[in-house]
């Protein structure tokens, strides 16, 4: 039932989707737009009511996906990094926070492209194929994503939150409920990407302190030592290849 609801709704924002590219043509005759409906009827099969539910768990879940994505994944230290990158270049809006998240999800994508991998092979693939339950294909699927998060987290952390949760002392990993592991991993994540930040910060702040001297010297108080040291900042990152050192390091510190 919840395939067949999912099935129809794709297939009426495909008809939609094109309805609007064929009418923007000129001299084309508009497509009828499809008509959805969802009603809430009664029902005398309680598969009926279970599909429905199931649907509307589905949609809730789709809102959190980038929440998800943001805190379960390696994006949150992709994204800060890149941001110090701006920040210490102070180069204002370039390159522009779309460029930023961009490059910051693809990165992501491609770090994470094993760990979905495994998640596809071990427990979407036979789920789809009937092979294993819902329930078990959750627990199947969150491994690999909670082993990812493992590698990541400091014990410090991860400590902190058990104790706040009052819960006793985990044994194994699988002890480890997941409402802890995820906020134990974004404080890992962001403390690193500040360490990462702090090297960045380091060449060009001593770039800004020797402009800042020589114009104060030479007393010309009036001009921002920003505008002097900008060129040789700019000048610095790209002599060392920076954006290739940077994701570099990114890329590399997951592994």
């Amino acid at each position: 039932m919840t395939k067949k609801i999912i099935t129809t709704i794709s297939f009426g924002l495909f008809l939609l989707l094109l309805a609007v590219l064929f009418s923007s043509r000129a001299g084309a005759q508009p497509l009828p737009f499809p008509n959805l409906n969802l009603e809430v009827n009664t029902s005398s099969e309680p598969e009926q009511v279970v599909g429905s539910l199931q649907l509307l768990l589905l949609l809730t879940v789709l809102t959190l996906v980038p929440a998800i994505l943001a805190l379960m994944t390696s994006f949150t230290r992709i994204v800060v990094v890149l941001s110090f990158i701006r920040n210490a270049l102070a180069t204002q809006q370039t390159p522009p926070n779309q460029v930023l998240i961009g490059l910051a999800l693809f990165l992501t994508f491609f770090v994470m492209a094993p760990v979905y991998r495994q998640i596809n092979e071990t427990a979407i693939q036979p789920y789809l194929a009937g092979e294993m339950e819902q329930d078990d294909a959750l627990a199947v699927g969150a491994a690999p994503l909670r082993e990812f998060m493992f590698a990541q987290t400091r014990e410090k952390d991860l400590a902190l939150f058990v104790n706040i949760a009052g819960a006793d002392r985990p044994r194994t990993k699988d002890d480890v409920a997941m409402h802890v592991l995820v906020p134990a991993f974004v404080i890992s994540e962001l403390k690193t990407a500040f360490q990462m930040g702090f090297m960045i910060f380091v060449p060009f702040l001593i770039i800004d302190m020797v402009v800042a001297s020589t114009l104060m010297s030479m007393g010309m108080f009036m001009l921002p030592p920003v505008m002097v040291s900008l060129p040789f900042k700019l000048l610095l990152f790209v002599m060392v290849d920076g954006w290739h050192m940077v994701v570099k390091s990114l890329v590399e510190s997951f592994f």
